[in-house]
């Protein structure tokens, strides 16, 4: 087949091209240049620039490195203004509002996936290959592709890429889906690639330092929109009464326990967050406890939408078991999910997905809990 395979200048893109290669496959590498490091936002408190974590113009020489090594055209596509629009202002916007966004998800489905795809067809590829743990399948019986979990659970990336539409799928070729971690390394050793001990980072690219509100702080600066940074205000228990103050409602999350600047007898954490009201709302650890939540943008992978409540087992976050739960369908790909038992610090702005086992059923974005 022809191949469009996605180079991020790491070890799994690495391998994922190396068994490609292997298997006889022409293959044509891309690579995204999402970020522009020009434009000095990521600094320190000395104006020097911070190191970036992925997706950097290393990144980029890396993956050219790889392909030149295995012998296949390489293409750099730049997508920095894209990857403005469709990540980084709504990961700014989601913070502004009192969510906690999980750009990643939007990354990998809307802007990487997508592009990749359009360039694929345009140049007649069969299939657009990445390295992200997943699986696809084609159900002859009913006429669909399935989206599965990586074999190695503790790697698993379904939870990027629920997203995919069936015509997305149809092309989507996932090499490592079957693989663990210590294999993937191994193809890249053998195939002498220069990624192969390369460490992997856990970092959201734009933000190397993993500070999300000093960020947004530099951005809104640099952007002349200092105006939108939002300001202080009250820190408030269940009841209402007024225990503290934050410092803006961007640099807080549910869940929070550290940095709240309240003397109790009890721990506090986060338990909401007031953009309205510019508050931020505490309480003890068993008030992070929802039954539910709504989802919006709800995209079915396993069947058309459904007109019936659906069992499965749903993920709040990334790192989050996959827990019983009911899915009632509403308009608009909007969901209504019921747990079986109460979870703790669900988050609006995160993404869900929905598990049938191995099987991707579907998948959302939190936008409010049912309590």
């Amino acid at each position: 087949m022809k191949i469009a395979v996605a180079m991020s200048g790491g070890v799994d893109s690495s391998a994922a091209a190396a068994l490609l290669k292997e298997q006889g496959h022409e293959l044509v590498g891309f690579t995204m240049q999402l970020w522009d490091q020009r434009r000095m936002v990521n600094v320190d408190e000395n104006g020097d620039p911070l190191p970036s974590r992925c997706c950097s113009l290393d990144d980029v020489y890396d993956a050219r490195r790889v392909a030149d090594s295995l012998g296949f055209p390489f293409y750099v596509l730049n997508l920095e203004k894209d990857f403005d629009r469709a990540v980084v202002e709504p990961f700014i916007q989601s913070y502004l509002s009192g969510e906690t966004p999980i750009p990643c998800v939007a990354c990998n489905s809307r802007l990487k996936f997508a592009s990749l795809d359009r360039m694929a067809v345009s140049l007649g590829c069969d299939k657009v290959a990445t390295g992200h743990y997943a699986r696809v399948e084609y159900d002859e019986e009913a006429n669909r592709y399935r989206l599965f979990r990586g074999r190695n659970h503790w790697k698993d990336q379904s939870y990027f890429l629920w997203e995919l539409t069936q015509d997305q799928l149809s092309r989507a070729y996932f090499p490592l889906g079957e693989m663990m971690k210590d294999d993937v390394r191994d193809i890249a050793r053998t195939a002498n690639l220069y990624t192969a001990e390369k460490q992997e980072s856990q970092e959201i690219c734009f933000v190397p330092d993993g500070d999300y509100s000093a960020f947004i702080d530099r951005f809104l600066e640099h952007e002349g929109r200092e105006g939108e940074i939002p300001e202080g205000g009250e820190i408030v228990n269940t009841a209402g009464d007024v225990l503290g103050s934050h410092t803006g409602i961007h640099r807080y999350t549910i869940g929070q326990r550290k940095g709240l600047g309240i003397a109790h007898e009890k721990p506090l954490y986060v338990v909401q967050i007031e953009r309205a009201k510019n508050r931020i709302i505490v309480g003890e650890a068993d008030e992070l406890d929802t039954e539910g939540f709504v989802a919006k943008g709800v995209n079915w992978i396993a069947f058309n939408t459904p007109d019936e409540p659906v069992r499965a087992e749903v993920k709040v976050r990334y790192r989050h078991d996959p827990t019983p739960a009911t899915i009632y369908p509403l308009p608009e790909a909007h969901a209504r999910i019921v747990f079986d038992e109460p979870q703790r610090a669900i988050t609006p702005g995160q993404a869900t997905i929905f598990y049938n086992g191995e099987e991707v059923v579907g998948g959302g974005w939190i936008v409010r809990d049912t309590k």
